[in-house]
Protein backbone atom coordinates (compact mmCIF):
# COMPACT_ATOMS: atom_id res chain seq x y z
CA UNK A 1 0.00 0.00 0.00
CA UNK A 2 1.06 3.45 -0.87
CA UNK A 3 0.90 7.01 0.67
CA UNK A 4 2.63 9.25 -1.20
CA UNK A 5 6.58 8.05 -0.07
CA UNK A 6 5.44 6.10 2.47
CA UNK A 7 5.23 2.22 1.85
CA UNK A 8 3.42 0.16 4.11
CA UNK A 9 4.04 -3.53 4.30
CA UNK A 10 1.01 -6.23 4.51
CA UNK A 11 1.22 -8.90 7.10
CA UNK A 12 1.57 -12.21 6.56
CA UNK A 13 -0.45 -13.09 9.27
CA UNK A 14 -3.67 -11.04 9.34
CA UNK A 15 -4.34 -8.88 12.55
CA UNK A 16 -8.16 -9.96 13.55
CA UNK A 17 -10.90 -7.45 15.15
CA UNK A 18 -11.21 -9.66 18.11
CA UNK A 19 -10.41 -13.51 18.02
CA UNK A 20 -10.33 -16.30 20.74
CA UNK A 21 -7.14 -16.49 22.64
CA UNK A 22 -6.65 -20.08 24.27
CA UNK A 23 -4.39 -20.87 27.30
CA UNK A 24 -4.32 -24.75 27.60
CA UNK A 25 -6.94 -25.52 30.55
CA UNK A 26 -9.79 -25.20 27.52
CA UNK A 27 -8.37 -28.58 26.45
CA UNK A 28 -8.26 -30.22 29.51
CA UNK A 29 -11.82 -29.26 30.61
CA UNK A 30 -13.04 -30.06 27.63
CA UNK A 31 -11.15 -34.07 27.60
CA UNK A 32 -12.37 -33.99 30.94
CA UNK A 33 -16.18 -34.00 29.29
CA UNK A 34 -15.01 -36.68 26.93
CA UNK A 35 -13.85 -38.75 29.50
CA UNK A 36 -16.47 -38.76 32.13
CA UNK A 37 -18.88 -39.32 29.07
CA UNK A 38 -20.91 -36.19 30.26
CA UNK A 39 -21.29 -34.49 26.92
CA UNK A 40 -24.38 -33.18 26.92
CA UNK A 41 -26.29 -30.42 29.03
CA UNK A 42 -25.48 -32.00 32.34
CA UNK A 43 -22.04 -31.74 34.22
CA UNK A 44 -18.86 -30.48 36.30
CA UNK A 45 -18.28 -27.67 33.91
CA UNK A 46 -21.38 -26.62 33.68
CA UNK A 47 -22.15 -26.54 37.53
CA UNK A 48 -17.99 -25.06 37.75
CA UNK A 49 -18.84 -22.06 35.36
CA UNK A 50 -21.99 -20.73 36.94
CA UNK A 51 -20.19 -21.10 40.28
CA UNK A 52 -17.27 -18.93 39.15
CA UNK A 53 -19.49 -16.63 37.04
CA UNK A 54 -21.36 -15.83 40.56
CA UNK A 55 -18.11 -15.65 42.01
CA UNK A 56 -16.79 -13.00 39.75
CA UNK A 57 -19.87 -10.88 39.19
CA UNK A 58 -21.43 -11.24 42.93
CA UNK A 59 -24.38 -12.37 41.26
CA UNK A 60 -26.28 -14.39 43.46
CA UNK A 61 -27.26 -17.02 40.38
CA UNK A 62 -25.89 -17.99 37.64
CA UNK A 63 -27.64 -19.99 34.57
CA UNK A 64 -25.45 -20.94 32.08
CA UNK A 65 -26.63 -21.36 28.50
CA UNK A 66 -25.72 -21.92 24.76
CA UNK A 67 -25.88 -18.06 23.68
CA UNK A 68 -25.54 -14.68 24.45
CA UNK A 69 -29.06 -14.31 22.19
CA UNK A 70 -30.68 -17.62 24.48
CA UNK A 71 -29.70 -15.88 27.45
CA UNK A 72 -31.34 -12.50 25.99
CA UNK A 73 -34.86 -14.39 25.36
CA UNK A 74 -35.08 -15.68 28.24
CA UNK A 75 -34.39 -12.31 30.44
CA UNK A 76 -36.82 -10.77 28.07
CA UNK A 77 -39.51 -13.61 29.28
CA UNK A 78 -38.82 -13.37 32.52
CA UNK A 79 -39.41 -9.48 32.67
CA UNK A 80 -42.61 -9.35 30.44
CA UNK A 81 -44.22 -12.06 33.15
CA UNK A 82 -42.85 -10.08 35.92
CA UNK A 83 -44.66 -7.17 34.81
CA UNK A 84 -47.66 -8.75 32.85
CA UNK A 85 -48.34 -11.79 34.12
CA UNK A 86 -48.62 -15.23 32.52
CA UNK A 87 -50.22 -15.37 29.08
CA UNK A 88 -52.69 -17.63 27.53
CA UNK A 89 -51.12 -20.97 26.54
CA UNK A 90 -49.19 -20.62 23.35
CA UNK A 91 -49.24 -16.46 23.51
CA UNK A 92 -46.13 -14.53 23.27
CA UNK A 93 -45.47 -12.52 26.50
CA UNK A 94 -45.23 -9.03 24.95
CA UNK A 95 -47.69 -9.33 22.35
CA UNK A 96 -48.76 -6.02 21.79
CA UNK A 97 -46.21 -4.39 24.32
CA UNK A 98 -43.42 -1.30 24.00
CA UNK A 99 -40.20 -1.98 24.94
CA UNK A 100 -37.63 0.24 25.51
CA UNK A 101 -34.17 -0.59 23.57
CA UNK A 102 -30.69 0.71 23.12
CA UNK A 103 -30.02 2.01 19.71
CA UNK A 104 -26.96 1.82 18.58
CA UNK A 105 -26.22 -2.17 19.63
CA UNK A 106 -25.99 -5.30 17.61
CA UNK A 107 -29.42 -6.90 16.60
CA UNK A 108 -28.81 -9.42 19.14
CA UNK A 109 -30.03 -7.49 22.07
CA UNK A 110 -33.29 -6.23 20.73
CA UNK A 111 -34.38 -9.16 18.33
CA UNK A 112 -35.82 -11.29 21.39
CA UNK A 113 -37.89 -8.25 22.64
CA UNK A 114 -40.03 -9.15 18.53
CA UNK A 115 -39.63 -13.41 19.89
CA UNK A 116 -41.79 -12.52 22.30
CA UNK A 117 -44.14 -10.72 20.64
CA UNK A 118 -43.20 -6.90 21.58
CA UNK A 119 -42.18 -3.56 19.80
CA UNK A 120 -38.92 -2.49 20.44
CA UNK A 121 -38.74 1.69 20.57
CA UNK A 122 -35.25 3.23 20.16
CA UNK A 123 -33.23 5.39 22.54
CA UNK A 124 -30.32 7.39 21.41
CA UNK A 125 -26.92 7.15 22.89
CA UNK A 126 -24.97 9.93 24.35
CA UNK A 127 -21.35 11.06 23.59
CA UNK A 128 -19.77 10.66 26.78
CA UNK A 129 -19.97 6.38 26.52
CA UNK A 130 -22.06 6.08 23.46
CA UNK A 131 -24.55 3.86 25.38
CA UNK A 132 -28.10 4.86 25.87
CA UNK A 133 -28.70 8.69 26.69
CA UNK A 134 -30.26 9.23 30.24
CA UNK A 135 -32.19 12.32 28.84
CA UNK A 136 -33.65 10.18 25.52
CA UNK A 137 -35.01 7.78 28.05
CA UNK A 138 -37.00 10.09 30.52
CA UNK A 139 -38.07 11.73 27.64
CA UNK A 140 -39.35 8.41 25.89
CA UNK A 141 -41.03 7.71 29.36
CA UNK A 142 -42.96 11.03 28.80
CA UNK A 143 -44.01 9.94 25.63
CA UNK A 144 -44.94 6.28 26.32
CA UNK A 145 -45.63 5.86 30.12
CA UNK A 146 -46.94 2.74 30.37
CA UNK A 147 -43.50 0.67 29.00
CA UNK A 148 -42.41 -1.41 31.82
CA UNK A 149 -39.57 -2.83 30.21
CA UNK A 150 -35.79 -1.53 29.39
CA UNK A 151 -33.08 -3.13 27.64
CA UNK A 152 -30.27 -1.36 28.01
CA UNK A 153 -26.23 -2.46 26.28
CA UNK A 154 -23.01 -1.58 27.57
CA UNK A 155 -21.83 -0.71 23.76
CA UNK A 156 -17.89 -2.40 23.68
CA UNK A 157 -17.19 -3.19 26.96
CA UNK A 158 -17.97 0.21 28.20
CA UNK A 159 -20.36 0.57 30.73
CA UNK A 160 -23.06 3.40 30.22
CA UNK A 161 -24.44 5.58 32.63
CA UNK A 162 -26.18 3.12 34.82
CA UNK A 163 -27.16 4.95 38.02
CA UNK A 164 -28.78 7.27 36.03
CA UNK A 165 -30.41 4.94 33.78
CA UNK A 166 -31.85 3.31 36.74
CA UNK A 167 -32.89 5.98 38.30
CA UNK A 168 -35.86 6.75 35.80
CA UNK A 169 -36.30 3.17 35.16
CA UNK A 170 -37.43 2.74 38.88
CA UNK A 171 -38.93 6.05 38.95
CA UNK A 172 -41.67 4.18 36.55
CA UNK A 173 -41.96 0.90 38.10
CA UNK A 174 -40.35 -0.80 35.15
CA UNK A 175 -37.86 -3.64 35.10
CA UNK A 176 -34.65 -3.59 33.41
CA UNK A 177 -32.64 -6.42 31.26
CA UNK A 178 -29.18 -5.53 31.27
CA UNK A 179 -27.09 -6.66 28.22
CA UNK A 180 -23.37 -7.05 29.43
CA UNK A 181 -22.64 -9.44 26.54
CA UNK A 182 -19.18 -7.49 25.45
CA UNK A 183 -18.73 -5.96 28.92
CA UNK A 184 -18.03 -8.70 31.43
CA UNK A 185 -15.74 -7.41 33.69
CA UNK A 186 -16.25 -3.71 33.82
CA UNK A 187 -17.26 -2.05 36.46
CA UNK A 188 -19.64 1.18 37.32
CA UNK A 189 -18.83 2.21 40.90
CA UNK A 190 -17.33 -1.08 41.50
CA UNK A 191 -20.17 -3.26 40.69
CA UNK A 192 -20.07 -5.35 37.85
CA UNK A 193 -21.98 -4.18 34.83
CA UNK A 194 -24.96 -7.60 34.70
CA UNK A 195 -25.64 -7.00 38.19
CA UNK A 196 -27.43 -3.90 38.27
CA UNK A 197 -30.57 -5.31 36.17
CA UNK A 198 -33.45 -7.21 37.59
CA UNK A 199 -32.37 -9.98 34.68
CA UNK A 200 -28.91 -9.91 32.95
CA UNK A 201 -26.60 -11.54 30.57
CA UNK A 202 -23.06 -12.33 29.45
CA UNK A 203 -21.88 -13.72 26.43
CA UNK A 204 -18.97 -15.97 25.73
CA UNK A 205 -19.53 -15.58 21.79
CA UNK A 206 -16.17 -16.57 20.01
CA UNK A 207 -14.84 -12.62 19.72
CA UNK A 208 -15.62 -11.88 23.31
CA UNK A 209 -13.29 -11.02 25.54
CA UNK A 210 -12.93 -15.01 27.05
CA UNK A 211 -15.13 -17.50 25.18
CA UNK A 212 -16.25 -20.49 24.66
CA UNK A 213 -16.86 -20.49 20.78
CA UNK A 214 -20.48 -19.78 22.01
CA UNK A 215 -22.54 -19.64 25.37
CA UNK A 216 -23.73 -17.25 27.44
CA UNK A 217 -24.91 -16.83 30.63
CA UNK A 218 -28.67 -15.55 32.60
CA UNK A 219 -27.58 -13.91 35.52
CA UNK A 220 -29.93 -12.60 38.66
CA UNK A 221 -30.69 -12.10 42.27
CA UNK A 222 -33.91 -13.68 41.63
CA UNK A 223 -33.89 -17.56 42.80
CA UNK A 224 -37.27 -18.13 41.33
CA UNK A 225 -36.68 -16.65 38.07
CA UNK A 226 -33.09 -18.46 38.21
CA UNK A 227 -35.09 -21.94 38.72
CA UNK A 228 -37.57 -20.35 35.86
CA UNK A 229 -34.92 -19.97 33.42
CA UNK A 230 -33.41 -23.12 33.82
CA UNK A 231 -36.54 -24.91 33.43
CA UNK A 232 -37.23 -23.45 29.87
CA UNK A 233 -33.67 -23.69 28.89
CA UNK A 234 -34.66 -27.70 29.03
CA UNK A 235 -37.72 -27.61 27.12
CA UNK A 236 -39.54 -26.64 30.25
CA UNK A 237 -40.24 -30.65 31.51
CA UNK A 238 -41.83 -31.04 34.67
CA UNK A 239 -41.06 -32.83 37.40
CA UNK A 240 -42.66 -36.34 36.23
CA UNK A 241 -41.12 -39.47 35.54
CA UNK A 242 -41.96 -39.17 32.02
CA UNK A 243 -41.58 -36.10 29.90
CA UNK A 244 -44.56 -33.86 30.60
CA UNK A 245 -45.11 -30.34 29.58
CA UNK A 246 -46.95 -27.54 31.17
CA UNK A 247 -45.42 -24.21 29.22
CA UNK A 248 -43.04 -23.48 26.13
CA UNK A 249 -39.88 -24.65 26.88
CA UNK A 250 -36.53 -24.31 24.72
CA UNK A 251 -33.38 -26.32 24.05
CA UNK A 252 -31.38 -23.57 25.51
CA UNK A 253 -28.71 -25.29 27.97
CA UNK A 254 -24.90 -24.46 27.66
CA UNK A 255 -23.50 -28.02 26.80
CA UNK A 256 -20.64 -29.54 29.20
CA UNK A 257 -17.95 -29.56 26.43
CA UNK A 258 -18.16 -25.85 25.56
CA UNK A 259 -18.61 -24.86 29.49
CA UNK A 260 -15.09 -26.99 29.83
CA UNK A 261 -13.68 -23.90 27.28
CA UNK A 262 -15.37 -21.14 29.25
CA UNK A 263 -14.57 -23.00 32.67
CA UNK A 264 -10.59 -23.45 30.92
CA UNK A 265 -10.82 -19.54 30.20
CA UNK A 266 -12.39 -17.79 33.31
CA UNK A 267 -9.45 -17.71 35.12
CA UNK A 268 -7.60 -15.39 32.67
CA UNK A 269 -10.23 -13.00 31.99
CA UNK A 270 -8.63 -9.82 34.62
CA UNK A 271 -5.07 -10.52 31.94
CA UNK A 272 -7.02 -9.88 29.13
CA UNK A 273 -8.46 -7.00 30.32
CA UNK A 274 -5.48 -5.89 31.38
CA UNK A 275 -3.92 -6.71 27.45
CA UNK A 276 -7.11 -4.98 26.07
CA UNK A 277 -6.39 -2.28 28.00
CA UNK A 278 -3.07 -1.72 27.17
CA UNK A 279 -4.10 -1.47 23.20
CA UNK A 280 -6.59 1.18 24.15
CA UNK A 281 -3.36 3.17 25.76
CA UNK A 282 -1.23 2.24 22.84
CA UNK A 283 -4.08 3.77 20.36
CA UNK A 284 -4.82 6.74 22.70
CA UNK A 285 -1.01 7.75 22.87
CA UNK A 286 -0.19 7.40 19.12
CA UNK A 287 -3.29 9.46 17.41
CA UNK A 288 -3.10 11.87 19.94
CA UNK A 289 -2.68 14.83 17.73
CA UNK A 290 -5.19 13.60 15.29
CA UNK A 291 -8.55 15.68 14.84
CA UNK A 292 -10.19 12.03 16.59
CA UNK A 293 -10.77 10.45 20.11
CA UNK A 294 -10.88 7.24 20.76
CA UNK A 295 -14.57 5.58 22.26
CA UNK A 296 -15.12 7.80 25.79
CA UNK A 297 -15.73 6.64 29.29
CA UNK A 298 -16.39 7.98 32.48
CA UNK A 299 -13.12 7.50 33.87
CA UNK A 300 -14.59 8.79 37.49
CA UNK A 301 -16.62 6.29 38.00
CA UNK A 302 -16.05 2.72 35.78
CA UNK A 303 -14.11 0.90 34.60
CA UNK A 304 -14.21 -0.54 31.06
CA UNK A 305 -12.74 -4.11 29.67
CA UNK A 306 -11.86 -2.15 26.95
CA UNK A 307 -13.26 -5.21 24.31
CA UNK A 308 -12.72 -3.28 21.34
CA UNK A 309 -10.86 0.16 20.85
CA UNK A 310 -12.67 2.13 18.09
CA UNK A 311 -11.94 5.67 17.24
CA UNK A 312 -14.60 8.67 15.99
CA UNK A 313 -13.05 10.93 13.32
CA UNK A 314 -13.90 14.78 14.18
CA UNK A 315 -16.65 16.38 12.36
CA UNK A 316 -14.36 18.63 10.83
CA UNK A 317 -11.44 16.31 9.55
CA UNK A 318 -14.04 13.98 7.90
CA UNK A 319 -14.23 14.24 3.98
CA UNK A 320 -17.09 13.63 2.44
CA UNK A 321 -18.52 9.57 2.79
CA UNK A 322 -22.09 8.37 1.57
CA UNK A 323 -23.30 4.87 2.29
CA UNK A 324 -26.43 2.80 0.85
CA UNK A 325 -27.78 -0.56 2.62
CA UNK A 326 -24.76 -2.14 1.69
CA UNK A 327 -21.89 -0.14 0.31
CA UNK A 328 -19.98 2.91 0.34
CA UNK A 329 -17.96 5.46 -1.19
CA UNK A 330 -15.68 8.76 -0.46
CA UNK A 331 -14.07 11.76 -1.48
CA UNK A 332 -10.19 11.92 -0.34
CA UNK A 333 -9.75 14.84 1.11
CA UNK A 334 -5.99 16.79 1.70
CA UNK A 335 -5.86 16.90 5.54
CA UNK A 336 -9.51 14.63 5.95
CA UNK A 337 -10.43 11.28 6.20
CA UNK A 338 -13.42 9.34 6.90
CA UNK A 339 -14.23 5.74 8.34
CA UNK A 340 -14.40 4.06 4.91
CA UNK A 341 -10.84 4.84 3.65
CA UNK A 342 -9.26 3.63 7.34
CA UNK A 343 -11.10 0.87 7.12
CA UNK A 344 -10.10 0.08 3.47
CA UNK A 345 -6.68 1.13 4.13
CA UNK A 346 -6.17 -1.60 7.06
CA UNK A 347 -8.07 -4.07 5.04
CA UNK A 348 -4.72 -3.38 2.27
CA UNK A 349 -2.09 -4.39 5.10
CA UNK A 350 -4.48 -7.93 6.65
CA UNK A 351 -5.44 -5.91 9.24
CA UNK A 352 -9.18 -6.32 9.98
CA UNK A 353 -11.26 -3.17 11.51
CA UNK A 354 -15.23 -2.82 11.53
CA UNK A 355 -17.24 -0.29 11.15
CA UNK A 356 -19.80 1.25 14.32
CA UNK A 357 -23.03 -0.90 15.16
CA UNK A 358 -24.96 0.88 12.29
CA UNK A 359 -28.53 1.74 15.04
CA UNK A 360 -31.23 -0.30 15.12
CA UNK A 361 -33.56 2.55 14.14
CA UNK A 362 -31.54 2.62 10.64
CA UNK A 363 -31.86 -0.94 10.18
CA UNK A 364 -34.09 -2.09 7.28
CA UNK A 365 -36.04 -4.63 9.43
CA UNK A 366 -36.81 -1.66 12.15
CA UNK A 367 -37.09 1.08 10.25
CA UNK A 368 -40.96 1.58 11.28
CA UNK A 369 -40.25 1.28 15.20
CA UNK A 370 -40.33 4.75 16.86
CA UNK A 371 -36.94 6.11 18.35
CA UNK A 372 -36.40 8.79 20.88
CA UNK A 373 -33.79 11.33 21.50
CA UNK A 374 -33.72 13.62 23.71
CA UNK A 375 -35.90 16.35 21.94
CA UNK A 376 -38.34 13.70 21.83
CA UNK A 377 -39.46 11.54 18.24
CA UNK A 378 -36.60 11.01 15.80
CA UNK A 379 -39.02 10.40 13.00
CA UNK A 380 -39.94 12.75 10.27
CA UNK A 381 -37.63 15.69 11.40
CA UNK A 382 -36.89 17.19 8.48
CA UNK A 383 -38.31 19.95 7.41
CA UNK A 384 -38.87 21.67 3.75
CA UNK A 385 -40.21 24.97 5.65
CA UNK A 386 -38.15 25.51 8.80
CA UNK A 387 -34.31 25.56 9.55
CA UNK A 388 -33.73 22.54 11.87
CA UNK A 389 -31.21 21.17 13.35
CA UNK A 390 -31.60 17.32 13.82
CA UNK A 391 -30.06 15.47 17.04
CA UNK A 392 -29.22 11.84 16.03
CA UNK A 393 -26.24 10.83 18.38
CA UNK A 394 -26.34 7.41 16.98
CA UNK A 395 -26.34 8.17 13.46
CA UNK A 396 -23.44 10.63 13.63
CA UNK A 397 -21.55 8.31 15.41
CA UNK A 398 -22.11 5.47 13.26
CA UNK A 399 -21.25 7.77 10.18
CA UNK A 400 -17.82 8.65 11.93
CA UNK A 401 -16.28 5.94 14.02
CA UNK A 402 -15.07 2.70 13.43
CA UNK A 403 -13.69 -0.65 15.27
CA UNK A 404 -9.78 -0.96 15.36
CA UNK A 405 -7.74 -4.37 15.18
CA UNK A 406 -8.21 -5.11 19.16
CA UNK A 407 -6.92 -8.81 19.75
CA UNK A 408 -4.75 -9.68 22.14
CA UNK A 409 -2.65 -11.65 20.19
CA UNK A 410 -1.62 -8.39 18.24
CA UNK A 411 2.17 -7.46 18.80
CA UNK A 412 3.33 -3.86 19.82
CA UNK A 413 5.15 -3.75 16.04
CA UNK A 414 1.57 -4.89 14.57
CA UNK A 415 -0.01 -1.91 16.34
CA UNK A 416 2.50 0.47 15.49
CA UNK A 417 1.95 -0.38 11.58
CA UNK A 418 -1.55 -0.51 12.25
CA UNK A 419 -1.40 3.59 14.00
CA UNK A 420 1.39 4.50 10.99
CA UNK A 421 -1.76 3.41 8.57
CA UNK A 422 -4.17 5.45 10.86
CA UNK A 423 -2.11 8.45 10.82
CA UNK A 424 -1.30 7.92 6.61
CA UNK A 425 -4.90 8.72 5.92
CA UNK A 426 -5.13 12.24 7.03
CA UNK A 427 -2.25 12.94 4.49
Amino acid sequence: MFRGDKVFEKFEKKVWLSSPTMHGDELKYMKEAYTSNWMSTVGENINEVEKKVCEYTGSKYAVALSAGTASLHLAIKAAGIKVYGMPKSGANVLEGKKVFCSDMTFAATVNPVVYEGGEPVFIDSEYDTWNMDPKSLKKAFEIYPDVKIVVIAHLYGTPGKIEELNKIIKEHNAVLVEDAAESLGATYKGGQTGTFGDYNILSFNGNKIITGSSGGCFLTDDEEAAKKVRKWSTQARENAPWYQHEELGYNYRMSNVIAGVVRGQLPYLDEHIARKKAIYERYKAGVKDLPLLLNPFDNENSNPNFWLSCLIVDSDAMCRQVRSENETCYIKETGKTCPTEILESLSKINAEGRPIWKPMHMQPIYRMNPFITNEGSGRAKTNAYISVEITDIGMDIYNRGLCLPSDIKMTTDEQDRIIEVIRSCFG
